[in-house]
């Protein structure tokens, strides 16, 4: 983990600024389209191009299992993430459709499934089978987490090679908004009750024990709120790790990557808590219902892209956002400038 954190540069704000400079010589008022200039300019400075591309995509999903869920604090049972990592091999899930409708290459893997999985098209990649419950021990030792941050690395490696100018990272395990909860809790200092939401559709009472269970394992667990490898491993879970890595890993690569929902944000939260320059090559997708979505955004002064009452995760939001990417770029590299169209801009007035 220490020798991808040594690889991260900051993104390069010179290259963002030539292209806030060249989007004003483009034929519309400068500033005119608000936060998709914004949006070309970030690109610009995490690829420290004029014009970037963020063509072809990748989506990368992880998915683990989460010992916490013996606790009873989700709607749906831990064979439910194994069924639905099936379900995504088979292309059949909703980060399927929307990778299918953007064009983007699809990895699914397996950091940490309880149940033993050989289904094609699965990226086996297990650390353990599941986190432990963290009610009763930590999630995971130090080494798992720093293993299923690896994992994440790996595989953004893989999808630059494959030949991905931009990131997507989803999830997938029964009991995840626990564990997320969990750690932005501690991460933030905030209380339980303001970051746990309705997960996978518990209901008022289910939500009262859940947050009760977080504040249990936080207690029991004391993590260094100032260590997020600390919280992570006590707290969080195996897929998160790997998001967290995956994070690390596209920073280090000079890849946007678009952040998802919750959990993704948690993730990226994480990552950037261990390497702040991070932040600059996160580009946050959308926002989610869960209320500690906002908490986390906050945490990263990040302003998504779209808000449409979504709370699904695998990568979803972000998958959806992506156009927008393509919107910005497209902006850059086919726009006339007043000198080319032959048209007055505001200085020849």
């Amino acid at each position: 983990m220490h020798a991808i954190v040594d690889h991260i540069q900051s993104v390069d704000l010179k290259a963002g600024e030539e292209t806030r400079r060249y989007l004003d010589t483009l034929t519309k008022p400068p500033g005119s389209l608000g936060a998709l200039e914004e949006l070309a300019i970030q690109l610009s400075a995490i690829t420290g191009e004029l014009k970037p591309s963020v063509t072809p995509p990748a989506v990368v999903v992880f998915a683990a299992d989460h010992g916490v869920a013996a606790e009873g604090v989700s709607a749906f049972p831990q064979a439910v993430t194994a069924q639905m990592v099936a379900n995504f091999a088979n292309g059949g899930a909703a980060i399927n459709v929307f990778a299918r409708q953007i064009g983007a290459q699809v990895e699914i893997v397996d950091v940490g499934v309880a149940s033993p999985l050989t289904l094609p098209g699965v990226t086996s990649a297990k650390v353990r089978h599941g986190t432990a419950n963290m009610v009763l021990e930590d999630a995971m030792q130090f080494d798992q987490a720093i293993a299923a941050i690896d994992v994440g690395v790996v595989a953004v490696d893989r999808a630059k090679r494959a030949g991905a100018k931009c990131i997507m990272v989803g999830e997938m395990g029964i009991a995840n908004t626990t564990a997320s909860s969990a750690m932005l809790a501690v991460l933030t200092g905030q209380t339980v009750t303001s970051v746990v939401g309705a997960g996978t559709g518990i209901n008022p009472q289910q939500q009262a024990h859940k947050v009760a269970v977080i504040e249990c394992a936080i207690a029991a667990r004391n993590a260094d709120s100032q260590a997020p490898l600390e919280v992570l491993a006590k707290l969080g879970g195996l897929e998160i790790a790997a998001m967290a890595g995956a994070y690390l890993a596209a920073a280090a690569q000079g890849l946007p990557a678009i952040v998802d929902g919750f959990i993704a944000t948690v993730a990226a939260l994480t990552a950037c808590r261990m390497c702040p320059a991070v932040h600059g090559y996160l580009i946050f997708g959308h926002r989610s219902q869960e209320p500690g979505h906002d908490v986390a955004l906050k945490a990263l002064e990040a302003n998504p892209l779209l808000d449409m009452g979504m709370r699904l995760g695998e990568g979803s939001g972000a998958a959806l956002a992506y156009p927008l990417l393509q919107a910005a770029t497209a902006m850059v590299a086919e726009m006339a400038t007043f000198a080319d169209a032959g048209v007055s801009d505001k200085a020849s007035l």
